[in-house]
């Protein structure tokens, strides 16, 4: 059995490739840069790369990009390709999920591989811990993380847990064909996260509540309007709101979901000066 792995620059692809290869599991990475070392050509954008990384694959473990998803279903089963594993998100169970820009590629790819003969399996995680690094600029010059939603709850599940649990519905057909919310252990808010960053860190970090106009114009360049316009409801919507907690990551991986405070401390670096 050969596993495709799309997304090869991606945390969660690196880890799942790395848990392949350690235990002697076939498998290829797939890169949109031409030439990647140790990668085969597979831009999720460009239908013309998929038959050639597609060949021999039995399972795919696929990032969500809706431009090509038709063509690549295609591909997939005229490769004969049995096993399709998507990392979607959370965001596609929320109401209004087709008009979201947080939720839109992913639900459009979902749909597509469910109207498939592929069988799918739906990993679907909340908040990533790595969106931490986003407040990272601003710790490392000394400047307080301006927060519109203080309060607002995440659910951040450390990348090493994701790239398990594909590992575990990739290798267990007893798991496979489902669809599992995935999330970190604890449901914490914006300031609690800074707060054991900052406990990590041994230093003491601050962040100061500003209005969304004013966080929108500060992002403006980096986060498309409409983007940033469905983070600020988002944020809005869970901002008191503690976010449900599931046991998928436990009853895939066989361990408790890593905490933020394990992600903070494995990613240190990221906010050091």
């Amino acid at each position: 059995m050969s596993i495709l792995v799309t997304g090869g620059r991606g945390a969660v692809a690196r880890g799942l490739s790395d848990l392949l290869t350690a235990r002697g599991i076939a498998h290829r990475t797939g890169s949109r840069e031409r030439d990647a070392p140790g990668a085969v050509h597979c831009d999720l954008t460009d239908p013309a790369t998929f038959a050639s990384a597609l060949a021999g694959v039995r399972s795919v473990f696929l990032y969500a990009e809706a431009s090509g998803i038709d063509a690549f279903v295609k591909e997939a089963v005229a490769a004969g390709v049995e096993h399709v594993v998507l990392l979607s998100s959370s965001s596609v169970l929320s109401p209004g999920a087709a008009d979201s820009p947080l939720s839109a590629a992913h639900l459009t790819v979902e749909e597509a591989l469910s109207a498939s003969p592929l069988r799918t399996t739906l990993l679907r995680p909340g908040s990533f811990a790595s969106n931490a690094r986003g407040w990272a600029w601003s710790m490392k010059s000394g400047r307080p993380v301006h927060l519109p939603y203080p309060g607002a709850y995440a659910d951040p599940v450390h990348e090493a847990d994701l790239a398990e649990a594909a590992f575990a519905v990739l290798t267990d057909p007893a798991l496979a064909g489902r669809a599992y919310t995935l999330t970190g252990p604890q449901s914490l808010t914006f300031a609690a996260q800074i707060a054991i960053i900052g406990e990590v860190l041994g230093r003491s970090i601050s962040f100061e509540a500003v209005s969304a106009d004013q966080w929108k114009a500060e992002v403006d360049g980096y986060i498309p309007g409409p983007y940033a316009d469905a983070l600020l409801e988002y944020w809005a919507s869970t901002d008191g709101l503690p976010v449900e907690i599931t046991p998928a990551v436990e009853r895939l991986t066989g361990h408790p979901a890593r905490t933020f405070r394990t992600w903070v401390e494995d990613h240190a670096d990221a906010f050091s000066a």
